[in-house]
């Protein structure tokens, strides 16, 4: 990511907020970056953050879905690495909404995206996530789904 680029500029600004314990202050940072979003990578970036700071499980949906609705409308590989989080983030709001069928059919996408990212902490952080909800919502079984694992390697 450019961090040159303004929308990305005020996410970092937000989660600088954030990390002060300032959840007010970041969601505003994060808004910002919202409205000043010009292009499918910006609004992907921005609605991700915006969906943190919402009050309201269904209202948390909503900014998933538009996170990944902009991801995958574009067409190269620069969001390739966000997917599988992207799909993490989608798969719990439906969770959180009750929506088990849906948030697991989710989880499993995430798993098979999971070998999008290159093997480090964050990866560690995502797959740890996947794991846990489809254990939440019933899609694991001794480490695998489907007779696959769930690393997705």
């Amino acid at each position: 990511m450019d961090p040159n680029n303004p929308v990305v500029k005020l996410c970092a600004q937000g989660m600088e907020e954030e990390s002060k314990g300032n959840p007010s202050g970041a969601a505003e940072r994060f808004r910002q970056a919202w409205d000043q979003s010009t292009s499918d990578f910006e609004r992907c970036i921005a609605a991700h953050y915006v969906a943190r700071h919402q009050a309201d499980f269904a209202l948390v949906l909503h900014w998933n879905q538009v996170a990944l609705d902009c991801a995958l409308r574009i067409a190269d590989s620069t969001v390739a690495g966000f997917l599988p989080s992207l799909y993490l983030n989608l798969a719990k709001s439906h969770e959180d909404l009750g929506r088990t069928e849906e948030a697991l059919r989710l989880y499993q996408r995430a798993a098979d995206q999971i070998g999008r990212l290159p093997a480090d902490a964050y990866r560690d952080i995502v797959q740890d996530g996947i794991t846990r909800g489809l254990e939440r919502v019933g899609g694991v079984s001794d480490g695998t789904e489907g007779g696959q694992t769930i690393s997705g390697a």
